[in-house]
């Protein structure tokens, strides 16, 4: 089915697990593969970015992982990272076949723990085009140390207690325990940083998208906080953009930065603001940045020799 917009839904399968996508059919051979972060839903997770990207010209594919939205997989609302890495790899897999796309000009983008995940991908792909990581959560153990300062110590101690009990209630296959997406500090909630409670506002402005559920496995915050994909950067061989968010309290830039140097061909680009701000205040600077780096490294017209990242307030090229 196709809709106004001119993506149509489609269904690829990762293992014994359906996932389901936007194809947004482009017309310059290039396409970016797309995944929103956390347990957020592809529709507020991508659509902004997407549809520039396609206006551009992009082929876009953008998915749900499994166990969210409406791609297939139970119980729901879990996040496993080798289950996710999968799906992210199958949706590749799936781009490739695509009649418009060319094999060889595929890119990969996420955001938040999915931008971690960018990482992952991407040092197991080096055929990939590009990649595109957005503030994303390179360090889990250090992230969550950081952002542990913005929530008390008798809720944060009710979280880790939840997630505990939610994690032997799955070995029984008990229903998930699940808690916010994001709340205020004192609250149980997956974030309490100041920047975590913009998440709303920043991907669902005026409730836009009803039916996504702000909500997450408990046990799934104790994966998160020990996932540390950014320990692959070395290995990553494509050209790498990695935009981080200056006063990020949920994904710290600095963290993002750091293993950015250690990928042989990463651009880094700054914007101002918190961790959704690529989505609110800084989204042109964004898709920008963006749209440029994916020109230059998908298609043969990109930009000339020595032009470089200018729409963002700073950026560091990594030779």
């Amino acid at each position: 089915m196709q809709t106004r917009t001119g993506r149509v839904q489609v269904r690829f399968a990762s293992g014994d697990v359906e996932c389901v996508a936007w194809h947004y059919p482009g017309t310059n051979g290039a396409c970016v593969v797309m995944a929103a972060g956390g347990a957020v839903t592809k529709e507020p997770g991508t659509d902004p970015f997407a549809r520039r990207f396609h206006d551009d010209g992009f082929t876009v594919l953008a998915f749900d992982f499994r166990r969210l939205g409406e791609s297939g997989g139970q119980p729901r609302q879990i996040i496993r990272m080798r289950e996710q890495l999968a799906d992210f790899e199958a949706a590749i897999a799936h781009a490739s076949t695509l009649p418009e796309v060319s094999p060889d000009r595929i890119a990969i983008w996420g955001f938040s723990l999915t931008g971690g995940h960018v990482f992952r991908v991407a040092a197991r792909h080096p055929r990939l085009g590009a990649a595109v990581a957005q503030t994303p959560l390179v360090d889990g153990v250090r992230g969550a140390a950081q952002a542990g300062r913005h929530q008390r110590p008798l809720a944060m101690l009710r979280v880790l207690g939840l997630g505990i009990l939610d994690a032997f209630g799955g070995l029984a296959v008990r229903r998930p325990v699940l808690i916010p997406l994001a709340g205020e500090p004192g609250t149980v909630a997956m974030l309490t940083t100041p920047d975590g409670l913009d998440g709303d506002r920043a991907l669902n402005p005026g409730n836009r998208y009803p039916e996504w559920p702000q909500m997450i496995a408990a046990r799934s915050g104790i994966r998160i906080s020990l996932y540390r994909p950014g320990r692959d950067a070395s290995r990553i061989t494509s050209p790498l953009l990695v935009l981080v968010a200056d006063q990020d309290q949920t994904a710290p830039a600095e963290l993002a930065v750091e293993a950015a140097r250690s990928a042989p061909h990463a651009d880094i680009a700054h914007v101002p603001g918190g961790h959704y701000a690529p989505f609110l205040d800084a989204h042109e600077q964004a898709v920008d940045t963006q749209l440029l780096f994916l020109r230059k490294h998908l298609l043969a017209h990109g930009r000339a020799p020595g032009e470089f990242l200018t729409a963002t307030s700073e950026s560091d090229r990594i030779r």
